[in-house]
């Protein structure tokens, strides 16, 4: 009979929040592992109490979704927590906000209320890259990536190249004049730059922004001279019309619908 760990079992999953932040400034550079551990200890701090797996070595019951590459910006970033004491949402997002570092920003806490996992919501991504190149180059770029059926591109993995259709999840892409360098990576409103708008099917592989800009330098030669700066938007469900849907929305409808006072009847 295996051998079982000592005293009772943990505490149940009694509720889960979805909480939406976002990765800025310097704290885009941290890698995903590093904000797992960030994130850990600022629940700790914030007294939140969080459910833990059964087992020798419990691990806390938080699901990471559709998290952004080390060195990008984001305004979309979620993750599910499970908890073993009910807490109101709004009192946990200040509580954790309060506990992480600057940069790491809690936008928003809900209830998950609504069925289906939050990870089936995170279909697609809305990126911004600004490049310190001149519009008109970007946008012949631009289209000519677009013109193609597929563009392959090799990424580098820990098991060798790896080839990706660039192409094939890009959703919508459009090139705008803008302001801001992308020199050390952060806007700069003293040079005139060109800014691409991209909608991103989320597929597997995931397609990322730096791969779109390999697939740019392959159709077009396009080589931006400074390093780009890339923020997400946002993301979330696919509409019809190629925009993204605020995936936290189905639980806010939900509780919305819970809590609402039931209809007067009609005087007889």
């Amino acid at each position: 009979m295996p051998r079982q760990p000592d005293g009772p079992p943990p505490a149940p999953v009694v509720q889960r929040l979805r909480v939406h932040y976002a990765k800025r400034d310097r704290l885009r550079f941290t890698s995903h592992r590093d904000f797992q551990r960030a994130l850990e200890r600022a629940l700790r701090r914030a007294g939140v109490p969080v459910a833990v797996s059964a087992g020798f070595t419990p691990h806390p019951k938080i699901s990471y979704a559709g998290a952004a590459p080390t060195g990008v910006a984001s305004e979309a970033e979620y993750v599910e927590i499970g908890l073993q004491v009910r807490m109101p949402p709004a009192e946990v997002g200040t509580r954790l906000d309060a506990a992480l570092p600057p940069g790491l920003d809690v936008v928003e806490v809900v209830e998950a209320a609504a069925p289906g996992s939050l990870a089936d919501r995170l279909q697609a991504s809305h990126w911004r890259i600004t490049l310190g190149c001149p519009p008109e180059e970007v946008g012949r770029a631009v289209a000519a990536f677009l013109a193609e059926a597929t563009v392959t591109v090799e990424r580098i993995t820990r098991d060798g190249r790896r080839p990706i259709d660039a192409r094939g999840a890009v959703v919508s892409a459009s090139v705008a004049r803008g302001t801001g360098a992308s020199t050390g990576g952060e806007p700069d409103s003293e040079h005139h730059c060109a800014t691409i708008d991209l909608v991103v099917r989320h597929t597997i592989p995931a397609v990322r922004p730096d791969d779109v800009l390999a697939a740019l330098r392959q159709a077009a030669g396009l080589v931006p001279p400074e390093p780009p700066y890339v923020i997400r938007l946002a993301q979330g469900l696919l509409r019809e019309d190629g925009r993204i849907a605020d995936p936290l929305a189905p639980d806010r409808e939900a509780v919305t619908a819970d809590t609402a006072p039931a209809p007067t009847p009609p005087d007889m």
